[in-house]
């Protein structure tokens, strides 16, 4: 049955689906995930798209992560999350979601980067190119963006930064056990891969641009990052910033002057951004300031007909304002704007 299909990406290296979805979902995070499935309870066909594996930056999340909430604060679907502890892992999470897909026979296309969008409301067509170089079309009614923000790293915008022992993600300590490790940032990512590294044999060192640890740590990292500070565990570098990188050593400048520090490994964990070029590339309209897109705080629709935001995109900059414990709910909102139906209580 899905011979042909195939044999005609392997041979023309490109497919056309002529067949329309009601709604295309772009990204298959707990957010993508909630929008197709109300969408799919609604009675809509409906598609994921991502680049991606499943829960992409979930699975890109340090290995051992713990979430900052409690299970049902995840939950999608109406479908309860279960685990042993009073907090979800990364792997609960995971599992979780790859249920939630199996549950509702969601159609979905992972390692699908969405190249363009064209076509007005009720008429787009999504072009991807797959991991393996084939390009096809889906033909869409609707579409939902909720690309999230973690694939794209904020940079520190100076030389050395690209070298190979350079990474914008943690992921765990073992291959830095007796290593010079430098975390470059001051927040919670920062805080708690220092303090991972620490525990497990790394020589860790923290520069950060501002006076003091960033005010939104987790309550219980705070005393244990700034105990390990205080008896010199862990070196910190405040109002220090990083000037270059080169190979075995970091340059930073602070008051004092310019110092290098040895390093084998340098995490920048400065944050990440939302793929802004590409919701301008859709003709959506950003806050010159904030880089919000424009949209209906009520529907979720932008100020392009027909193609609704929702997740961690809709805050900008802010990313810190959403989470996947406010954002699995827009989903409900954009359908019920699809199907005339009201928007539920409590959900802003």
């Amino acid at each position: 049955m899905h011979a042909l299909p195939v044999a005609k990406e392997i041979i023309a290296r490109q497919t056309l689906f002529v067949s329309t979805y009601d709604l295309i979902c772009i990204g298959a995070g707990p957010t993508g995930l909630a929008c197709a499935i109300e969408a799919k309870r609604a009675g809509m066909r409906t598609l994921v798209l991502d680049k991606g594996c499943l829960c992409n930056s979930l699975y890109h999340y340090p290995v051992n992560m713990v979430f900052f909430t409690t299970p049902e604060l995840l939950e999608i679907g109406d479908l309860p999350l279960t685990c042993a502890a009073d907090k979800p892992t990364r792997t609960d999470a995971l599992k979780y979601y790859r249920k939630c897909v199996e549950h509702y026979a969601l159609d979905l296309r992972l390692g699908h980067r969405v190249e363009r969008v064209e076509g007005s409301d009720g008429q787009f067509v999504v072009h991807t190119r797959s991991e393996l170089g084939i390009v096809a079309q889906f033909a869409a009614n609707k579409i939902a963006v909720a690309t999230g923000y973690y694939d794209l790293p904020n940079r520190l915008g100076v030389p050395g930064e690209d070298l190979p022992h350079v990474s914008h993600y943690y992921t765990e300590p073992h291959p830095f056990w007796r290593q010079n490790v430098i975390i470059v940032g001051g927040k919670n990512s920062a805080a708690e891969a220092a303090l991972d590294l620490y525990r497990s044999g790394a020589n860790v060192t923290m520069v950060h641009r501002r006076a003091e640890l960033g005010s939104t740590i987790k309550y219980w990292v705070r005393p244990d990052i700034e105990n390990r500070i205080k008896a010199g565990q862990i070196q910190a570098f405040f109002d220090t910033e990083v000037k270059r990188i080169e190979p075995g050593r970091v340059i930073v400048s602070n008051h004092v002057g310019e110092k290098a520090i040895h390093a084998n490994q340098v995490f920048a964990l400065i944050g990440y951004h939302p793929d802004f070029e590409f919701l301008r590339s859709m003709g959506i309209s950003l806050d010159p300031q904030t880089n919000k897109p424009s949209m209906n705080p009520q529907t979720h629709e932008s100020n392009v007909p027909g193609i609704y935001v929702a997740g961690v995109v809709i805050g900008g900059n802010h990313t810190s304002e959403i989470f996947i414990e406010n954002g699995r709910f827009h989903g409900k909102q954009i359908v019920a704007a699809l199907t005339g139906g009201s928007i539920p209580n409590g959900v802003v």
